[in-house]
């Protein structure tokens, strides 16, 4: 059965221009059951064949490129990373379906020799059979594909629910699916909210989900219920460390990108700077610099660099960090005020200055371009400071060389660091990492992980010699 229709607010305009049909526990459970039923067919493939479907996936999607882009744009109010979304997502699948038939045959072992002499081991790869996503509104077409894209090539069916606030996308994704018919037995990707959410986990045998601390909590919950692995991706607060030794005209370069792109909308996205005493104000001054010259995609989506507030009331939530440490005596620099305009919610890149960690600007994620500077009189503050935190999913270091960044950067509480870069985990998925505290738990879904998490492994033991009886194990026997 249907759920109740959602109304979709579009980020630019305001208006209510779409609609979805959220599909209700039934629906949900018998979509999974047709997943369930296809998988044994697509996990006898070899990982070749099933690459080779992947690529032609990844053909269809070039080959419909532009309804997916002008979906996604309209989504999330923005073009240029839309069009990045867009164009990564056959270069995932490509990259999946070339190392995927390495890594399987690496990890599939065949008579290894055991400790027992007359022994030998093989291990089997056996793939989960049913996969679940449920992804956020930060960057649909990614988050709803990098966990399910490795699972596929694996051998699970797959059942993604994206977020119900940037819907668009599935109708003119599924329309690339259908060009694939092998695929469209073993993936589906579903309208939903919630309740939908709820009745997926009750339905897969692996969840991922990413989003916030407190419904992952919930997801978690679920997941343990149903018995199942949940794989959770949760917020963040990231810090940035800039060492006495860095340039600042550079580093504040480096800060205002880390922390502005995609208006701040990103788990990875730089939210508190630690800057050494000695270069704080020429770093400040840099940074104001720069960041005025950041225009909005307003009324050009073609132009500019910051789009819209994609989730309306996270604007509010922005604002409220502000205002607080506005009203606690930080100084906001540059920035710091919502500007609603042609429906939508924008916000030009914020500094503040004199920020302090009992200030929820610094201690609460805050989803936004907001940049809070803090200055250190040593770096062991410096260190203390980044580690005062309950998240731990990235971090980064500048300073005036790799090797001084580095050994500050192995000192931090946190799954990434970028040494003399910053945000590099959303252009970098070759290295494996875990998130740290609360930003999440369960095997990397970057490097090898990616794939391997999706596997059970089951052991082949094999006895080469005359297997024991029960007189050897008679008392006294020894």
């Amino acid at each position: 059965m249907e759920g109740t229709g959602v109304k979709v607010r579009n980020p630019r305009t305001g208006e209510y221009d779409y609609e979805i049909s959220p599909l209700g526990p039934d629906a949900v459970a018998a979509r999974a059951q047709a997943l369930r039923a296809a998988q044994p067919a697509w996990a006898a493939l070899t990982p070749e064949e099933r690459g080779v479907i992947l690529c032609r996936w990844a053909d269809a999607v070039e080959a419909h490129r532009q309804p997916l882009f002008e979906a996604l744009r309209a989504d999330t109010g923005r073009s240029m990373i839309a069009a990045v979304e867009v164009d990564g997502l056959p270069r995932s699948l490509r990259r999946w379906a070339e190392i995927a038939p390495h890594l399987i045959a690496q990890h599939s072992l065949v008579d290894v020799p055991s400790a027992n002499p007359t022994v030998t081991n093989s291990t089997r790869l056996v793939p989960f059979p049913l996969f679940g996503a449920i992804a956020p509104w930060n960057f649909p077409i990614v988050l709803s594909t990098i966990d399910a894209i490795p699972a596929l090539a694996a051998g699970c069916a797959a059942l993604v629910k994206p977020s119900e606030v940037t819907p668009r996308f599935i109708e003119p994704l599924r329309e690339t699916i259908g060009q694939v018919p092998e695929l469209v037995a073993v993936l589906a990707f579903i309208e939903g909210d919630a309740e939908t959410g709820k009745a997926l986990i009750a339905n897969v045998d692996y969840v991922c989900f990413t989003g916030s601390v407190a419904t992952g909590r919930k997801v978690a919950e679920a997941a343990a219920q149903a018995f199942i692995p949940a794989n959770l991706e949760l917020g963040g607060k990231d810090p940035m460390l800039i060492l006495a030794s860095a340039d600042p005209e550079r580093a504040a370069k480096t800060a205002l990108r880390s922390s502005v792109v995609a208006t701040g909308q990103a788990c990875q996205s730089i939210e508190r700077i630690y800057v050494a005493r000695e270069i704080y104000e020429p770093f400040l001054e840099a940074l104001v610099r720069e960041a005025e010259t950041v225009e909005l995609n307003y009324p050009d989506i073609e132009s500019g660099q910051i789009g819209p507030f994609i989730f309306p009331p996270q604007a509010d939530k922005v604002a409220q960090h502000i205002n607080a440490a506005r009203d606690a005596g930080a100084r906001v620099l540059t920035g710091g005020e919502i500007e609603t305009r042609g429906g939508g919610k924008y916000l030009r890149p914020t500094i503040i200055a004199d920020a302090t960690d009992d200030m929820a600007v610094v201690r609460e994620e805050t989803f936004g371009p907001v940049l809070p500077v803090m200055a250190f009189d040593s770096v062991e503050d410096a260190i203390a400071a980044a580690n005062h935190s309950e998240y731990g999913l990235s971090a980064a270091v500048l300073a005036g060389s790799a090797a001084e960044a580095e050994a500050v950067g192995v000192q931090l509480e946190a799954g990434a660091i970028s040494i003399n870069d910053g945000s590099m985990t959303s252009m970098v998925w070759d290295a494996e990492n875990t998130s740290f505290k609360l930003s999440g738990m369960g095997p990397s879904r970057m490097g090898e992980s990616g794939l391997l998490r999706f596997f059970r492994k089951q052991a082949l033991i094999r006895q080469n010699a005359d297997p024991a009886t029960i007189a050897d194990f008679s008392e006294g026997g020894i």
